[in-house]
């Protein structure tokens, strides 16, 4: 809410609801967000401890898609997410959800994503989830996933590439020993899937193209594999594959088996 003299004449006040209606991938899939096949390749990430990002414009239907992402995990798993409001609605068994403070008027008792994302490592957590990363809290969030714990976030990008830009960009505002060097790397390493969102002029959400880094680093450019793009009107398959299949072998899943359905 903004009131005068921040606004010009009347109070704005600002309402933002989210639909409990969507919570799995296959819900999307009826929605067209999706395909069944990209949806089957998704739960086989989320099955592996693949660490996904999900991109996109504002009510592009990011915290809907890592919503309908964290549906698939194992009902063993116990999931911390992390956010600066409550947004995520999940129906996990074991979740621990927390929130950031604000300051009181005199300055004292605030609580930042920062501190919220090293708490949660104390947590005994089998997933972490970060509703998004905006500035300096995108450090912790990499240095929690290149500890081997499996993770999701998303953030705000125009594209899946792009998204992997700003996840190198935001961790050097956390302070100047901090470089591109250190970052770059870490990001490639990190990341496994980057899942990318877009609202339609018609109002339609829907996934645009899913991509999979491969680890490797040209230049400061991290090399990354298209798995599903838009095509033909639709998601569609690239005839890609992850480069990164570790995770997948000891899960004892196989993205081939979803992947190599490619319509001709």
């Amino acid at each position: 809410m903004v009131i005068p003299d921040i606004t010009a004449r009347h109070w704005a006040v600002n309402i933002r609801k989210f639909t409990k209606r969507i919570r799995t991938l296959q819900q999307l899939v009826e929605l067209g967000s999706l395909t069944q096949q990209s949806s089957e390749f998704l739960r086989m990430c989320v099955l592996s401890g693949q660490n996904i990002l999900v991109s996109g414009a504002t009510q592009s239907g990011k915290t809907t898609m890592l919503g309908a992402l964290l549906s698939s995990t194992r009902a063993v798993e116990r999931i911390v997410t992390v956010e600066e409001t409550f947004e995520l609605d999940l129906s996990a068994r074991d979740t621990v959800s927390m929130q950031c403070r604000q300051p009181s008027l005199e300055g004292t008792g605030e609580v930042g994503l920062r501190r919220l994302i090293k708490e949660a490592l104390r947590m005994r957590p089998d997933r972490i989830v970060v509703g998004e990363v905006r500035e300096a809290e995108a450090l912790d969030l990499l240095i929690a996933l290149n500890s081997g714990l499996p993770g999701m976030c998303s953030i705000h990008a125009n594209s899946a590439r792009d998204a992997l830009s700003k996840l190198c960009t935001l961790p050097l505002l956390a302070g100047r020993n901090i470089d591109s060097d250190f970052v770059v790397p870490t990001v490639a390493g990190s990341i496994d899937i980057v899942v990318h969102c877009e609202l339609e002029r018609s109002g339609q959400r829907r996934v645009a193209e899913i991509i999979a880094p491969s680890g490797q680093v040209t230049g400061s450019t991290i090399e990354a594999s298209a798995i599903f793009s838009l095509q033909r009107g639709g998601l569609e398959p690239t005839g890609g594959y992850p480069s990164k299949t570790s995770k997948f072998r000891r899960a004892g899943l196989d993205p081939a088996t979803v992947l190599a359905e490619v319509r001709t």
